[in-house]
């Protein structure tokens, strides 16, 4: 890797700042001035410093976003903020996008990496990671429901959905529900309530897996995963499950 890449990556400015920054004697490599924006060094094994503070190299970012309700999960959109769009500027880059996707007016947990390889296990369909949401429904849900979903329901286009998990909090005219599913068709949620009958109002996601919303987050706030959180979807995406 070019050492302005890799100062670059790490958020020390645009290529144009870090090549002014190496001018400046500031970046040493293995003890030594370098001033080459073409230098090669390899980050697990070259020591870069910057005004003497060491360059501490990393690969992949892990973020989880309670995410509003008006902001696409996308990276770019041309005429609405997204996800990305809101991510400080050292974070941004490493180039990161949501991991799958949650609809514009769905709240809740959504994850941000630059891991291309761990985004896909935790979206495919053969890994069987429930996605767990609270929803608002306009409509009373019945035990009746519960037994539909359990069975998966047949959707507008004809796909019948995988077992469900649900679980009535608030049964009324306004209920209030808390679903499972392992699948992530597009609208799924809202469109297995209307395919009984029902309206979803509002929706959040509350976990993936065992992985759960940090409720200290307000809508739009993020952090990094800690380790604990990050070993866990390491295990749940292994190859051999």
């Amino acid at each position: 890797m070019r050492i302005d890449k890799l100062l670059a990556n790490m958020g020390y400015g645009t290529r144009k700042e870090v090549k002014n920054l190496l001018k400046s004697g500031s970046v040493r490599l293995n003890g030594e001035p370098e001033k080459s924006p073409k230098t090669h060094v390899d980050p697990e094994a070259d020591l870069v410093t910057v005004h003497g503070e060491t360059v501490e190299y990393r690969k992949y970012i892990y973020l989880m976003l309670n995410k509003p309700g008006d902001l696409l999960s996308a990276t770019e959109d041309a005429h609405d903020m997204t996800v990305i769009d809101i991510l400080q500027p050292e974070d941004k880059v490493f180039n990161p996008f949501p991991v799958g996707r949650l609809d514009k007016d769905t709240e809740g947990l959504l994850l941000i990496t630059n891991d291309g390889q761990l985004s896909h296990r935790l979206t495919s369909p053969k890994k069987d990671i429930g996605k767990t949401y609270f929803a608002d429904i306009e409509g009373k849900v019945t035990k009746d429901d519960i037994a539909k979903f359990s069975n998966g329901v047949t959707l507008d286009d004809g796909y019948v959905t995988k077992p469900a998990d649900l679980e009535i909090l608030n049964a009324g005219e306004q209920s209030e529900i808390v679903l499972t599913i392992t699948e992530g068709k597009f609208h799924q949620v809202k469109r297995m309530f209307e395919a009984v009958g029902k309206e979803v109002t509002y929706l959040k996601r509350l976990s993936i897996g065992e992985l759960e919303l940090d409720d200290s987050l307000e809508l739009g706030e993020y952090r990094e995963l800690d380790d604990e959180e990050m070993a866990y979807l390491f295990e749940i995406t292994k190859l051999d499950q």
